[in-house]
């Protein structure tokens, strides 16, 4: 039982079968942002009409279907829903043993004011964050900090989401950029220095923009000077790194620059009126007392650095899981001779599994009439949530809470995710279905044909698609980087700006990609209202592709000296 994937299956016509390709993810759309159903109710019927329309339309045999599905749900348990169970958990760990009202004294001892406690948090700590971990890291703790501070929990998960858009091209170490060189040839450098002369433009807006959706333009420049000092170090950091340093470190490099030029710059400046939510100041008026809500508390550097190590030993062994010999080591690929990673690499082997898909490996064939292969991806020890859990475990002994309540918290973190963990693996396995039928590659083809004059403006909204679709910029890039560079050579388009066009567009994709809607609601609690959040940033995501799509326009045309 083999399946040739044929992109024109729909009456032998590419625009029609893009149409029909559309059907899953519009319904998708219709289903959260208008009928708002939950998440996992949303996450499973969309999957049901993308197998539907795979089996029906694209010709598919609904044998290779299901395991498609299967393979991409595995995926989404592992290592995604295991990402956001051990970044809850950590989280949950501090708030019980009262170590995250220290953490909260901390960030409340720099600034009071919302508006600049976003800036620290959901840009320069969440891009941290992405630069060394990804997937859905960055979003489920800064989102779960924010709301332990007081942040509304749809905002705290709307504002991650956006603040993340900055950093997403160059996150998990550079893997999105690396890993489009071997389908594409062009050197990671050479796309890392273009995506470097793009991304900056929205780095240095992302702040700006952000406060504008918290409190309005008016009260944006109020703060100025503040988002200027974030945006610009982020932005001239981020475009020296990936310039001239390569595309593993801009993310980790910039977001450390602007958390502390920020956090230094708070020490000499404070803006004229501290901003706080309207629910905040009534509660105050009626309670007649000061802000903040909670009486802030002097705690010695001994406290704030305990209660903040948590995050601390989370930042530093993910930092080393990222490292590329370490993470051949933790999947059991390394092949050198260090005794220490050799022994890693014995316990890495066996914790890594690649069971072939059954009845799909190899049998789906691609238009270049090569099998693809299908494996359940299973690296237990190089899963970044297994980092995450190793901090939980060390977290136990700093915070002092006994083995029991350990495991009683991780049941409940466990039992308070089983639905988003649910629509996460369904919002996956719709994502395997639509690559394998063939229906993403239709409509990536599809936007290719908008020729010379309209595609370099297209091009970052193919990645903004592929980000939607896969919920990953190095699954974007993977899935379209060949397409853009076949077909920016053929209009007369430089192939290393549509390719690096593909990754910068595709950050403004993640804020709503299924998969990144259910990890944010996951995170701040908010299981089931995965369509109040979609709501929330679909706007802002059209609105910075567009953007995107601006600047590549410009940059293959009166721009085009911007071209490495």
């Amino acid at each position: 039982m083999s399946f040739t994937q044929n992109f024109t299956a729909v009456g032998d016509n590419l625009a029609l079968s893009a149409i029909v390709a559309l059907i899953p993810i519009l319904y998708f759309f219709w289903a959260l942002a208008i009928k708002r159903m939950k998440g996992h109710i949303a996450g499973l019927t969309t999957l049901a009409v993308a197998i539907i329309v795979a089996v029906i339309a694209f010709k598919m045999p609904a044998g290779l279907a299901l395991m498609s599905a299967s393979q991409g749900a595995v995926y989404g348990i592992l290592p995604i829903g295991w990402i956001i169970i051990t970044s809850v958990f950590l989280y949950k760990l501090t708030v019980k043993t009262g170590q995250f009202d220290i953490i909260r004294n901390s960030v409340l001892s720099i600034t009071e004011d919302r508006r600049l406690q976003a800036l620290l948090v959901a840009f320069s700590f969440g891009a941290f964050l992405e630069g060394a971990a990804g997937f859905g890291a960055p979003v489920a703790i800064s989102a779960a900090l924010l709301v332990g501070l007081g942040f509304n929990p749809l905002y705290a998960a709307g504002l991650c989401l956006i603040a993340n858009t900055a950093p997403v091209a160059f996150g998990a170490i550079g893997i999105p950029i690396i890993a489009v060189e071997g389908p594409t040839g062009i050197p990671a450098m050479e796309i890392s220095k273009m995506v470097g002369r793009q991304l900056p433009f929205l780095s240095v807006f992302i702040p700006f923009y952000l406060i504008v959706i918290m409190a309005g333009f008016k009260r944006a420049l109020e703060v100025l000077p503040a988002i200027l000092v974030s945006g610009i170090s982020f932005a001239a950091t981020q475009y020296f790194t990936s310039n001239f340093v390569g595309p593993e470190l801009p993310d980790i490099l910039s977001a450390l620059v602007s958390l502390f030029a920020l956090a230094i710059f708070l020490k000499f400046w404070k803006p004229k009126t501290i901003f706080r939510f309207e629910a905040e100041q009534e509660l105050a008026a009626t309670a007649a007392v000061k802000m903040p809500l909670k009486t802030k508390q002097a705690h010695t550097g001994a406290q704030i650095f305990k209660a903040w190590s948590p995050f601390l030993i989370l930042t530093a062994i993910i930092s080393v899981w990222g490292i590329p010999t370490i993470k051949l080591a933790l999947t059991g690929h390394y092949e050198g001779t260090n005794a220490v990673l050799k022994a890693i690499n014995s316990l890495g082997h066996a914790l890594t599994f690649v069971p072939e898909v059954p009845f799909l490996n190899n049998n789906i064939i691609n238009t270049a009439g090569d099998p693809v292969a299908a494996v359940y991806k299973l690296e237990v020890l190089g899963a970044a949530g297994t980092a995450i859990l190793i901090a939980t475990i060390i977290t136990k002994f700093i915070v002092g809470i006994s083995w029991e309540n350990w495991v009683v918290t991780f049941g409940e973190v466990m039992n308070e995710l089983k639905f988003p963990v649910l629509t996460i693996g369904s919002v996956v396995g719709f994502a395997y279905v639509t690559n394998a039928s063939g229906m993403s590659t239709t409509l990536g083809m599809t936007l290719a044909k908008t020729g010379a004059v309209l595609f370099p403006f297209f091009s970052p909204f193919l990645g903004w698609l592929g980000v939607f679709i896969t919920g990953s910029d190095t699954s974007a890039n993977l899935l379209f980087g060949n397409l853009q560079k076949i077909t920016a050579t053929s209009i007369g388009m430089d192939p290393v700006l549509a390719v690096a066009a593909n990754s910068s567009g595709g950050v403004a994709g993640k804020m709503i990609s299924p998969q990144s809607i259910a990890v944010a609601c996951a995170a701040v609690g908010l299981a089931g209202k995965e369509s109040d959040l979609f709501r929330f940033t679909i706007k802002h995501s059209l609105f910075l592709v567009t953007l995107v799509g601006i600047i590549t326009f410009l940059q293959n045309s009166v721009l085009s000296w911007m071209i490495p």
